[in-house]
């Protein structure tokens, strides 16, 4: 058969057969996109904006984490149930939902009048956000089989992914800059609204729902055992990590998040199938991906530091000098993972685009009060987005990949759930392991300044001192996540045969071999 002809009969097939692929499965690649890309944004929209917020609502020094508190213990503690729900209620459903209720949150956000308010909203954010993401990441799994269309589509859900949380500090900056800390809510709203319109009238409903019965017991038990893990280290930022409360919180999300494997392996319709997480590529993603959120989130943070309080960058202009990063991620994941994805092992994009971030941490352990912008910055940015782009794009897929489709709702929650947990660790940890290095230099340095401006230059320079020290952990951490990936994760080699599926080895995922080309397929 020609090559032509072998095309008009799958394109046939895809449009007869029910189980096909949708027509319309790019431009609703759009739509999710457009979702996911709100999502991202919040998580970083509202830092910029907190000191206005805090001065308008009269929030306390004490308080204002619950306004980025709220959201991450809501999101992080039900991103397991939002992807139960979405294969229970179906994947497009839970998706106009949770746009539904984003929009309705993020206009009570930017109304707020109290800090009451402020907090309730983003709490209500998150647990529509729960409900949102995981479905977005599925439908785009279950859509997306074709091994080239597939990497094309994640390649963009990888950068906007990965980017989306820069593009969220420029957002942001401008708008509290030039208009007002409101409208790093309101925007949600048109994001929102396009979004679930185009997804209503454009998305069809992917077959392979999970109808079992709700687990409960499965619930409650995540939930609470996230939520108190995410709140033990957003506490331990704030207060230390010998205070007996974040104590307690690490002791009982270890013994609720035990007890629920435990039920998890027992129970007939579990809210987390144990085979979605022992499947060893699924697991290497879930951890490599986590461990680089680490890094990049507790970059994010000391970056936006360095550049205003250091180097007196104003918010728009901070916002601005992350565009290298955000031009590497999109190179990094739409140009060099969508071209090679289909070509070689998902390994050798991961574990080579982690340590080429890695490379460009060094870059940033460099920085001192006067570094240039453009000598140590730039090309350390520029290497950071690259790196982490190539490895987000086949991460994304991989973590779907092969997943049952009854499943995909819960194998997506993972991903969102190893990002959100990795984002809380990475700023709790490297915060404090920055503060502990600011200090011991101001200690050791405060002695020997006798006028104000010195001391204010030794307090400069412990902070940037602070910053590398962080860095560098930043640094480990990211070869650490190669070297998982590269021996953790074995799918998709070259002439390889087929990777076994789950630990009951029902055979999920598979490979086809085209020469010596291995091409990712999805096995229904």
């Amino acid at each position: 058969m020609s090559d032509t002809a072998s095309a008009a009969g799958k394109a046939q097939s895809a449009r007869s057969a029910p189980d096909g692929p949708d027509a319309n499965r790019w431009k609703a690649l759009v739509f999710i996109a457009l979702a996911q890309l709100m999502v991202v944004l919040d998580a970083t929209i509202v830092n910029i904006a907190l000191p206005s917020a805090q001065q308008d609502l009269g929030i306390s020094d004490g308080n204002r984490q619950w306004v980025v508190t709220a959201y991450a213990l809501a999101f992080g503690g039900l991103l397991l149930f939002g992807g139960r729900i979405a294969d229970l209620w179906g994947r497009k459903r839970a998706f106009v939902l949770g746009l539904g209720g984003f929009a309705v949150a993020s206009a009570l956000g930017g109304a707020a009048t109290n800090e009451a308010m402020m907090f309730g909203a983003r709490a209500l954010q998150g647990v529509f956000g729960a409900l949102l993401a995981p479905a977005a990441l599925s439908l785009l799994a279950v859509m997306f089989t074709d091994g080239k269309e597939r990497a094309k589509a994640f390649g963009i859900y990888g950068a906007i992914a990965g980017g989306g949380g820069a593009v969220g500090l420029i957002l942001g900056g401008f708008l509290t800059e030039y208009l007002d800390w409101r409208w790093t809510f309101f925007v949600n709203i048109p994001f929102a609204v396009v979004a679930a319109a185009g997804a209503y009238f454009v998305i069809r409903e992917p077959a392979g729902r999970n109808r079992s019965p709700l687990d409960v017991p499965g619930v409650l038990l995540s939930t609470v055992g996230l939520v108190a893990l995410v709140y033990g280290f957003t506490r331990a930022e704030s207060e230390g990590w010998s205070d007996s409360l974040t104590v307690g919180m690490f002791v009982a999300s270890a013994v609720l998040l035990a007890a629920f494997v435990a039920v998890e392996a027992k129970v007939k319709a579990p809210l987390l199938p144990l085979r979605v997480v022992t499947e060893r590529n699924r697991g290497g993603v879930y951890l490599s991906l986590g461990l680089a959120i680490i890094a990049m989130f507790g970059l994010f943070l000391f970056l936006t530091y360095y550049l205003q309080v250091v180097k007196g960058y104003s918010p728009v202009k901070t916002g601005f000098a992350f565009l290298p990063m955000i031009a590497g991620m999109i190179t990094g994941s739409t140009q060099i993972g969508t071209r090679l994805m289909t070509r070689v092992a998902p390994r050798l994009l991961m574990g080579p685009g982690f340590l080429v971030a890695a490379l460009g941490m060094l870059f940033l352990t460099q920085m001192e009060i006067d570094s240039s912008y453009a000598a140590v910055l730039l090309p350390g940015m520029l290497l950071l987005g690259l790196g982490m782009g190539t490895a987000f794009m086949p991460a994304m897929s991989l973590a779907t990949l092969g997943v049952e489709p009854r499943d995909s709702g819960v194998a997506s929650a993972m991903v969102n759930t190893s990002q959100q947990v990795g984002g809380a660790i990475g700023t709790a940890l490297l915060n404090t392991i920055a503060a502990s290095a600011t200090t011991s230099y101001v200690a050791d340095h405060i002695g020997g300044a006798s006028s104000r401006s010195q001391q204010q230059l030794v307090q400069l320079q412990g902070q940037v001192q602070g910053y590398t020290s962080a860095i560098w952990f930043a640094v480990g951490i990211l070869v650490a996540a190669a070297a998982i990936a590269l021996t953790l994760i074995n799918a998709g080699r070259p002439g390889g045969t087929a990777v076994a599926g789950s630990a009951g080895g029902n055979g999920e995922t598979g490979e086809a071999v085209e020469g010596e080309t291995a091409v990712p397929v999805v096995m229904h």
